[in-house]
């Protein structure tokens, strides 16, 4: 599926069952290296964009297991229950934004990472962008 515009993102899981578009810009795109994105994605590191919630629609079942993150507070991480495919974040500190999985968007070379966070946890085998800034922690602010 192609996009409308540049301002709108679509994208989906594999099986196809969840779809979401939004229509807004992604606030930021950064590339979590934390240990609890490791272990959802089953990666090096989560790619995500970090959207207005109010700008995504998301149609069919999407379920979400709660987990704490490094702040301490809970991160939402949304699934789809028919093929497993993570889509969704939704950190409890961040409550208007959502962040959308990179790959899951249908032109997922739109992804444009500004940052990467959590470094202190990366991978030794993780080959990082060396012309992104890089943040021991969440970045300031």
């Amino acid at each position: 599926m192609k996009t409308a515009n540049s301002h709108t993102l679509t994208g989906g899981c594999l099986c196809g069952a969840v779809r979401y578009h939004c229509a807004a810009e992604p606030v930021m795109s950064v590339n979590c290296h934390c240990r609890s994105c490791q272990k959802a994605s089953g990666s090096a590191y989560a790619a995500i964009s970090m959207l207005p919630m109010a700008a995504v629609t998301v149609t069919g079942e999407v379920r979400y297991y709660d987990s704490p993150g490094d702040t301490g507070h809970n991160v939402s991480r949304g699934f789809c229950p028919t093929c497993g495919s993570h889509l969704f974040g939704k950190p409890a500190v961040l409550p208007a934004l959502i962040g959308i999985k990179a790959a899951s968007l249908d032109e997922p070379s739109r992804y444009q990472p500004s940052l990467d966070m959590y470094v202190d946890s990366a991978q030794p085998w993780d080959c990082m962008n060396p012309d992104l800034p890089k943040f021991a922690k969440a970045p300031p602010g």
